[in-house]
């Protein structure tokens, strides 16, 4: 049995030595540990990884490393929201988000054309551009076929972003699916539906989607799953996992918790009494703000895995 461990400070102290001794500090730096570990499990046994997260998390400095992980080939599904692909395209125009503050005056900003989101500041001029721009792409797909699957569509947009930090752009490139159930949500969603009125013949198919999603593994292939907050895109995916005999390696990562009965906050033992994921399972799950808790979960897995070389 392991024991407690004090938590001391060192010059020059790595974020892999320090999840390191997370493995004996105790509470949730227990559990951030034991998720490092099984993400490398993932990797080492070579499971297909899914990497679900909502738009949030996009909406912060994530994005960029979100691409980064598709890039070094750490996310073969991705299963997301809606505002995630509008804000990877808004930021792939050069647009930048703000540090605003929670307690800021909301009535001011709605007077000035802001919009916060927690701490954060996004001004109706980034919507205006990025409906210039969809506008733009949804013209070209439309002359290239008229119907799509979801992740088709997606797959598409990817290919006329020009943003090597683009999530849209490193899953294209890395032919890595993206999954949005919720598409029809948001700007986004608004902007389909406008084109769609012009061009009532264009389509683009959720339900279709769903055999794609489910065929993106199969029952034999090791499953793993990384799971950032909750809502659509963590059922989405645990349901194709379902189909597939559930995952084999599974890390939650949220500020919710199980209390409420919510998919945000269910667990991963939880989640075996639905099959999604198997009786054997390894499974962690860190309760805490994404933002800290996910770089530092990715950071030391990152680093180990490079020194293993399993990570090009």
């Amino acid at each position: 049995m392991k024991t407690v461990k004090d938590f001391l400070w060192k010059p020059g102290m790595t974020v892999e030595q320090m999840v390191d001794d997370f493995g004996s500090l105790g509470y949730q730096s227990i559990e951030l540990n034991k998720a490092s570990d099984i993400v490398m499990k993932m990797k080492q046994e070579g499971a297909k990884i899914y990497l679900t997260f909502t738009s949030n998390m996009v909406t912060s400095g994530l994005r960029g490393f979100f691409a980064q992980l598709i890039k070094l080939g750490m996310a073969d599904v991705v299963v997301t929201t809606s505002a995630s692909i509008e804000e990877d395209i808004i930021k792939s125009l050069g647009d930048e988000f703000e540090v605003s503050d929670f307690n800021a005056n909301d009535i001011a900003m709605h007077e000035k054309g802001e919009n916060r989101v927690g701490n954060l500041l996004i001004r109706n001029e980034s919507y205006m551009k990025f409906e210039d721009k969809i506008q733009e792409f949804l013209k070209r797909i439309y002359e290239k076929k008229k119907r799509w699957d979801v992740s088709d569509f997606l797959h598409e947009l990817g290919l006329m972003v020009d943003d090597s930090n683009s999530i849209l752009y490193q899953a294209a490139v890395k032919n890595v699916p993206i999954f949005c159930p919720g598409i029809a949500d948001s700007s986004i969603g608004f902007h389909l539906f406008m084109f769609q009125q012009k061009n009532p013949d264009f389509v683009i198919d959720v339900i279709s989607d769903v055999k794609n999603v489910i065929f993106a593994s199969n029952y034999d292939e090791k499953k793993g799953l990384i799971s950032l907050g909750g809502s659509i895109s963590k059922h989405y995916a645990i349901f194709s996992g379902l189909m597939n005999g559930g995952f084999d390696y599974v890390v939650y990562l949220t500020t919710s918790h199980a209390s409420s009965g919510s998919m945000s906050g269910a667990t991963t033992k939880e989640a075996m009494s639905w099959g999604k994921i198997k009786d054997s399972a390894s499974g962690a799950t860190v309760n805490g703000d994404v933002t800290i808790t996910f770089p530092l979960v990715m950071g030391r897995a990152l680093d180990k895995l490079k020194k293993m070389e399993i990570l090009k």
